[in-house]
């Protein structure tokens, strides 16, 4: 398949979020342990199981690439929300969701992946120490640069629009997701 072909790429672009305050009831922070100890959905049934992401899930199933986010990845993938949808020109979703438009689709889709599983640390720990941005190599093949404005890790895209991650490090099965604000677009 065309992703299990592409050579694993490092560094995905994540901000740090809060940790889930202290509790005192012991058997609610056991639940949460266990919950997040335990992922079984992948990437496609977590995407699935938000509401947020919906647009994103019939993109992805249009494309054909259920079966290869499904697959053992690991992957990370910035995963634009309904809203970073709806903020394209009027008519894009319904023209790219069609089958003649499915290379294109497919081409979008994958500069939203890279190979690999990187957490939010591990991301703004290399764009501090690559003096405030990274290159991401995405398995679309272009790149994406990762780099921190007002304390968000903000991805600017090979046309020069950026997107902002919104929230980060939402484990599946097979890798990571990382949700962002605006549809990134490759050359």
């Amino acid at each position: 398949m065309f992703i299990k072909k592409i050579i694993p790429f490092v560094l995905v672009t994540v901000i740090s979020f809060s940790t889930i305050a202290n509790t005192t009831n012991p058997d609610e922070d056991k639940k949460e342990t266990t919950k997040n100890a335990t992922v079984q959905e992948t990437i496609v049934g977590v995407a699935v199981g938000n509401e947020n992401f919906s647009t994103l899930v019939a993109a992805v199933k249009a494309a054909g690439l259920v079966d290869v986010l499904n697959s053992d990845g690991p992957f990370t993938v910035f995963a634009p929300t309904n809203a970073a949808f709806a903020k394209l020109p009027e008519g894009t979703i319904t023209t790219l969701l069609k089958s003649e438009n499915k290379e294109l689709l497919t081409a979008i889709l994958t500069y939203h992946v890279v190979a690999g599983k990187f957490v939010a640390k591990d991301v703004l720990k290399a764009i501090k120490d690559n003096k405030g941005k990274i290159e991401i190599k995405t398995v679309q093949g272009n790149t994406l640069t990762a780099s921190l404005k007002g304390g968000k890790v903000i991805l600017t895209d090979a046309k020069g629009n950026v997107s902002t991650v919104v929230m980060t490090d939402v484990a599946a099965s097979n890798g990571v997701i990382h949700a962002i604000d605006t549809v990134v677009m490759p050359k």
